[in-house]
């Protein structure tokens, strides 16, 4: 586990005290805010505030529990890899490299139980839910030939997801828009409320992702991939690579994440801001090699 110190978390309201360099703690004063945002990675604005609308736990609560009912819905169907499997343990050691930066993002992350599966399914496809449960399909690996630059790339993107609480902003969107806390109350059985949970965890797994929580993690995987000794530069073919499969009948992958024509240029113009970050990174020790194409 890589144990460099971290840079100060990108949304300076999120870290109310800054460290001189010989330790001592500063109040932060005027002036320090601004400060606190020349760091060295990319640029991200702040939370969506609907995410205040749901609490946190609950959220990974029913996402944990959607996560394990996919897996034994899977084992039952014998597509669930076993541990020994090279490519899960491929994905186990990237996730394990980009893990340590996680509560540069998001605080609750130290706490979470990261899980990693890989199921045996053609769909192109990956995803991470509220609480660090990530999941990629066969299909990604094996259709895309991903390399472990662009594995670390496609994995970073969904860490962020999760990091970032993307889908927690997003159903408390959908609270504030109904116009009643009746709603979320009836979700997660508050007070009186008799309405069970059931297919919360369903419901994370097939949001929509807007255009701006896109690129936000578009640029936060890529910094997080960096960090953990990923070439950036692997983000361009990543995209490219999707952008190829969605000539033909569009990948699961692509319905969830949508491109546009500005992904890619976004993405480039932010690599030189990781660049450095990835030459101090320490590299990976052992590399793995995509899976046979099918």
């Amino acid at each position: 586990m890589n144990t460099r110190r971290f840079d100060p978390p990108a949304d300076p309201a999120r870290r109310r005290l800054l460290k001189t360099a010989g330790g001592a703690t500063l109040l932060a004063l005027p002036g320090a805010a601004a400060l606190a945002q020349q760091r060295e990675g990319v640029p991200v604005g702040p939370r969506s505030t609907f995410e205040s609308l749901v609490p946190a736990a609950e959220i990974e609560a029913e996402a944990a529990r959607g996560y394990h009912e996919m897996l034994a819905q899977a084992r039952a169907q014998h597509r669930l890899a076993q541990p020994e499997n090279v490519q899960l343990r491929r994905l186990v050691m990237i996730s394990q490299r980009l893990r340590p930066f996680a509560a540069m993002w998001n605080e609750r992350a130290i706490g979470w139980q990261w899980e990693v599966n890989l199921i045996n399914s053609p769909q192109i496809n990956a995803f991470c839910m509220p609480g660090g449960k990530i999941a990629f399909y066969w299909g990604i690996l094996a259709k895309l030939q991903l390399s472990d630059d662009e594995v670390a790339m496609v994995m970073g993107h969904e860490m962020t997801h999760a990091l970032r609480e993307h889908g927690r902003a997003q159903i408390g969107k959908q609270v504030a828009t109904q116009g009643t806390i009746a709603l979320l109350a009836g979700l997660f059985g508050w007070s009186n409320a008799s309405r069970q949970v059931a297919g919360v965890g369903g419901r994370l797994l097939s949001l929509k992702y807007s255009r701006d929580d896109e690129t936000e993690a578009d640029l936060i995987g890529l910094e997080l991939a960096a960090r953990a000794g990923y070439m950036p530069q692997a983000a361009i073919s990543l995209w490219r690579k999707m952008e190829a499969a969605s000539r033909g009948a569009p990948p699961a992958f692509l319905s969830d994440h949508p491109s546009n024509p500005d992904r890619l240029r976004t993405i480039a113009a932010n690599i030189p801001r990781v660049q450095g970050l990835y030459a101090r990174a320490p590299k990976p020790d052992v590399r793995f090699g995509p899976p046979l194409a099918g």
